[in-house]
């Protein structure tokens, strides 16, 4: 199995970023469509819960740990993730100020975190979590490698996703390296936490949607509307989600490493804008400036 610790320099811990989140971003953000919005809004939503559940996933080997690089690509991790957590909590208090069931849609989730912790081993849940790791990795692939795709986003908001999407690329392969060099997963395993992942990534995106507009006062009817008219916008040719179904596959190939799938080319463009002035927004604009 191909494992690869390479890069020491590459993960950046960037804390204390402020977003400027307040009440004065739209109820729905995203071109003022409130599909796509609550879309985001949904999948943000979990990511503090997803955080801890990771860090969790990773902390029992930690101690078992050899290689100097890897251990300390494991400390940025845990801080990266740690500093997302902070930025979509204060997130979803902006949701909670709306009257969505953010508290209550999180209790869910936590439960679910808790009920794999106790149901798998602690390698399968390791192996969910690099596959999770993956998806996240890929985040600027689908949204921000195109102009039109965020174009009518909150720049706020925006530059909210454009900062935890660089930081997925930067740690991408730590998980998978801790699970393949120290917890020895093997292939098959690894394939069967990609597919699980999978599942429930595609699951809990149409049930956490479809929970948000419930909440908006939408009915069952115009919410069945709204996802079948943004399929294309999700999985069609050019949809954020197809652009790298291929790479998610490329996951289940033997040898895979994911250093073998490259950053997004706009990438080093957000990293220096950042380094210049410390200002996400600035430097989510050069990253959508470079774009396709």
């Amino acid at each position: 199995m191909n494992a690869k610790i390479s890069d020491p320099d590459r993960i950046t811990p960037r804390e204390h970023i402020d977003f400027r989140l307040d009440a004065s971003i739209p109820r729905y953000w995203y071109e003022n469509d409130p599909y796509k919005t609550r879309l985001m809004d949904g999948m943000q939503m979990y990511f503090p819960d997803g955080e801890r559940y990771f860090i969790t996933c990773v902390r029992p080997y930690r101690g078992m740990i050899t290689d100097p690089v890897l251990a300390r690509h494991v400390k940025d991790f845990t801080r990266q993730e740690g500093q997302h957590g902070i930025a979509h909590t204060q997130f979803n208090e902006l949701l909670r100020k709306q009257g969505l069931p953010v508290d209550r849609m999180l209790e869910y989730q936590e439960a679910r975190n808790q009920h794999r912790l106790k149901r798998f081993s602690k390698d399968y849940n390791l192996a969910l979590t690099a596959a999770f790791e993956h998806f996240t990795a890929l985040l600027a692939e689908g949204f921000f490698t195109r102009k039109e795709v965020m174009a009518g986003a909150d720049k706020r908001v925006k530059a909210l996703f454009a900062w935890h999407a660089i930081e997925e690329m930067e740690h991408k392969a730590v998980v998978f390296n801790v699970m393949t060099t120290v917890a020895k997963v093997g292939y098959f395993k690894r394939c069967a936490a990609m597919l699980h992942a999978t599942w429930d990534m595609t699951h809990e995106t149409y049930r956490s949607t479809d929970a948000l507009l419930k909440a908006d006062g939408f009915s069952w009817l115009q919410r069945k509307r709204m996802y079948i008219a943004h399929l294309p916008w999700m999985y069609g040719r050019k949809g954020v989600y197809s652009t790298f179904t291929g790479k998610i596959i490329q996951y289940l190939k033997p040898g895979f490493h994911p250093d073998d799938i490259p950053v997004v080319h706009n990438y080093p463009q957000w990293v220096e804008a950042y380094a210049r002035n410390g200002d996400p927004g600035e430097a989510c604009e050069a990253m959508v400036a470079a774009a396709y």
